[in-house]
C-alpha cells in the first residue's frame, strides 16, 4: 500500500514557474514508477510525465516535453515536476501516481495508487 500527498499547486500567470511534490509514505515506495497526470474541467485524465525507479528513465508527455521536468529522490519517499514557462492550458488538478509494474505506461488505467490532486491555474 503507498499513500501519495500532493502540494505546491497554485495560481500563477503564463510564463511562470512553479514547482509541485508528491510525498510518498509506505516502504516500499522507492519501488514504485512514479508518474504524474493532470485534469482539466471537462477533459479526460492525461498523461504528463513518469520516472523509473532508479530515476534514471523519465517520459513525457509532448504537450510538456522541455517545459517540464520530473525528478525523485528515494531517500525522501518525493516526487517532483518542475513547470517551467507555463501555459494557460496547463491549467488543470495534477495528480501524482505510483504504478507496481516497471514499464513506463502512459494509460491513467495502469496505475494503481492515486493522490488528491492539487489545483494549478495559470492565468493569461
Amino acid at each position: 500500500q503507498v499513500q501519495l500527498v500532493e502540494s505546491g499547486g497554485g495560481l500563477v500567470q503564463a510564463g511562470d514557474s512553479l514547482s509541485l511534490s508528491c510525498a510518498a509514505s509506505g516502504r516500499t515506495a522507492s519501488s514504485y514508477r512514479m508518474g504524474w497526470f493532470r485534469q482539466a474541467p471537462g477533459k479526460e485524465r492525461e498523461f504528463v510525465a513518469s520516472i523509473s525507479t532508479s530515476g534514471t528513465s523519465t517520459y513525457y508527455a509532448d504537450s510538456v516535453n522541455g517545459r517540464f521536468t520530473i525528478s525523485r529522490d528515494n531517500a525522501k519517499s518525493t516526487v517532483n515536476l518542475q513547470m517551467n514557462s507555463l501555459k494557460p492550458e496547463d491549467t488543470a488538478v495534477y495528480y501524482c501516481a505510483a504504478r507496481r509494474g516497471l514499464r513506463h505506461m502512459a494509460s491513467a488505467g495502469s496505475y494503481d495508487y492515486w493522490g488528491q490532486g492539487t489545483q494549478v491555474t495559470v492565468s493569461s
